[in-house]
């Protein structure tokens, strides 16, 4: 796994996720309402873009 990829994903993750999260969860952070399932809402919400970056990364290294 290149270093490289990793980076990107992170940055990829950090806006993609911010956006979906003031999307979805603005209520919750405005209501400071961050319950257990909203809490592991948000956090996946961050998680899922950075796998799927990641992913795509390493699967477009190989195909050179």
């Amino acid at each position: 796994m290149n270093p490289e990829n990793v980076k990107r994903a992170i940055i990829v993750a950090i806006v993609i996720g911010t956006v979906l999260n003031t999307i979805n969860s603005y209520d919750v952070v405005l209501a400071s309402n961050f319950t257990l399932k909203n809490t592991c809402k948000i956090i996946l919400t961050y998680i899922t873009p950075f796998c799927v970056s990641l992913y795509s990364s390493i699967k477009a290294s190989q195909a050179k």
